[in-house]
């Protein structure tokens, strides 16, 4: 049996990817009758004045044709003496960043292409460091256009040397650096002559033979579980792909995260019984006993299998909005979806040199590292060592769309330890969710508690989250603080009824809150005065309604000023 291999091509916008493929299908005779005659008669009226244009077998997208360039992943399968290919051909346009991302998710290898006029240039660090980040271990990088700088070779070396010195941390196995013209065909199929100084193989002879398969039945067996298969009460299967080890009928396994243990007492690989199946293959398992077990759930025989619900990870931000802490995702990891955080973001990598900044948001196509907080545990693992629950996706609850794809880092924190850490989710998450800035709003004075209330209806009606406090029977202000600065902590904005002509009950309030303390004070005009608090009502001057808006008026300048924390705006 032949073995697979799935590749893909990348680099930069025009630097000749779909050329590159076309051409060596074509060249390798690769292609049935009829797609060598469109092609053919395709050519007449593309951009290579009647020559053949070999893009068009990959770019089918009439948009792709009429810009030349592609905005769709094309995949091809193909087959020669030696081995079966999957080849996806993917975009250089930095808009189209995602569709590359999609198709390195797959893939054993990768060739990045660059254009010899113009060597290393930002897309194709971008689009290494992607390669790196999906796990992908070979790279050959073919320089490409080698037929316009004359087959010089000092142009070739000196982009080699400039990608070595650009992947010496990525940690790739193999990287093959081959001259190539896609147009002419220079070391596609064949060595060409116009390179004798190059001593390795063309192109498709070194993916006939390049290893790049590591055994995954060396791993503990692990297999998620994608649908509990029930056709009537006789039969209950779980059905899943072997992502690592080996499992046997009789095998003793381990179901997460009930742990819960039972026997194999069968193995369907579709609708054929087998003693053993093993890594890759897609199977039915049925047990020898009632277990609790949905989809997401994964079946094992490790014991040291982690379940946490927050961990670290490298994304690349695929959507237009910006990335920032506090917004909800849905998080598919494996088979399992669940809503959940982004918590922090620790830093982003800067394209071109690879250095991390720090940052508060991350924008488009950018690369950083994140913290995240699921809304319960989740069995996960590393990357570098299990891909399959090592990597996962962000969904928008909203539009459904892809947002981010990544790769687990660590877990921070185990749900069996749970109790007694520090939380990851701090106040400035908290507000950061519910798009505002946590602040106490302390009503003293006449009638202080009707002018509370208007206040916080106006706050709800702005779209503001808010909690309102009264002062009970034995209730003390030190009490009513300490509650509101809860509130804050949550995100909210609180709003305390509480009068008293104790002057030091503001003083305790103000220390306990801290700088989110504004004391609004009512005052009749004929019964008290107006002092120094941060917002003064004369409830003999003006209605409630009145009162109600000014004071609105004044405290949403203040949230949406965030530089104004801790100090109040004077108008």
């Amino acid at each position: 049996m032949k073995s697979l291999l799935k590749f893909i091509t990348c680099g930069s916008v025009d630097d000749g990817k779909s050329t590159l493929i076309g051409h060596m299908l074509y060249e390798a005779k690769l292609l049935f009758a009829d797609q060598e005659r469109a092609l053919e008669l395709d050519s007449r009226l593309g951009s290579r004045g009647g020559k053949i244009d070999y893009s068009l077998l990959l770019d089918g997208l009439l948009a792709e044709r009429e810009q030349g360039i592609t905005i769709d992943v094309a995949y091809r399968y193909f087959t020669t003496d030696h081995r079966s290919f999957i080849v996806a051909d993917t975009p250089g346009h930095e808009e189209y960043t995602r569709n590359m991302a999609v198709g390195a998710s797959f893939a054993d290898l990768a060739i990045i292409l660059v254009d010899a006029k113009k060597g290393v240039i930002t897309q194709t660090k971008r689009h290494s460091r992607i390669c790196a980040l999906m796990g992908i271990k070979h790279i050959v990088l073919a320089v490409n256009k080698m037929d316009l700088v004359g087959f010089d070779p000092k142009v070739f070396d000196t982009i080699k040397q400039e990608f070595s010195q650009l992947t010496a941390g990525f940690h790739f196995e193999s990287i093959q650096v081959i001259p190539v013209s896609a147009t002419e065909g220079d070391n596609i199929t064949k060595k060409s002559p116009n390179t004798p100084w190059y001593e390795g193989l063309a192109l498709l002879p070194y993916l006939e033979n390049v290893d790049v398969h590591q055994s995954d039945n060396t791993k503990p067996f692990m297999m998620p579980i994608q649908r509990v298969c029930r056709p009537d009460h006789t039969f209950r299967g779980f059905q899943g792909q072997i992502e690592g080890g080996r499992i046997a009928v009789g095998d003793e396994l381990i179901t997460l995260p009930s742990h819960e243990k039972a026997k194999v007492k069968r193995i369907l690989v579709g609708d054929q019984d087998r003693d053993y199946a093993y890594a890759g293959q897609p199977v039915t398992i049925q047990l020898d006993r009632e277990v609790d077990v949905s989809r997401g759930c994964v079946f094992t025989k490790d014991t040291q299998m982690q379940e946490a619900d927050s961990f670290s990870a490298t994304i690349l931000w695929m959507d237009d909005s910006v990335l920032t802490p506090g917004k909800n995702y849905l998080v598919k990891v494996g088979t399992k979806i669940l809503p959940g955080t982004v918590t922090a973001i620790t830093h982003k990598i800067e394209i071109n040199t690879g250095k991390t900044v720090p940052t508060d948001h991350i924008v488009k196509n950018e690369l950083a590292k994140c913290e995240f907080s699921l809304s319960d545990a989740i069995v996960i693992d590393s990357f570098e060592l299990n891909k399959s629950i090592g990597g996962f996706i962000l969904i928008d609850r909203v539009t459904n769309m892809t947002s981010a794809c990544g790769v687990i880092e660590q877990t921070l924190q185990s749900s069996d330890n749970a109790v007694g850490l520090d939380t990851e989710i701090n106040r400035e998450v908290r507000a950061q969710q519910k798009g505002q800035n946590p602040l106490t709003l302390w009503f003293t004075g006449s009638d202080q508690s009707t002018l509370a209330k208007e206040v916080e209806k106006r706050l709800v009606s702005t779209g503001h989250h808010t909690m309102l406090l009264g002062k009970g029977q034995g209730e003390s202000a030190q009490r009513l603080a300490e509650l509101a600065k809860l509130m804050n902590d949550a995100g909210l904005i609180a709003l305390v009824s509480y009068n008293s002509s104790n002057g030091n009950d503001l003083e305790t309030a103000r220390d306990i809150i801290g700088k989110e303390f504004i004391e609004v004070q009512v005052s009749s005009g004929t019964n008290g005065s107006l002092g120094n608090s941060e917002i003064q009502i004369d409830a003999s001057k003006s209605s409630i309604d009145e009162s109600a808006n000014y004071v609105v008026k004044r405290i949403i300048t203040y949230l949406i000023n965030e530089s104004s924390r801790g100090q109040f705006l004077n108008f």
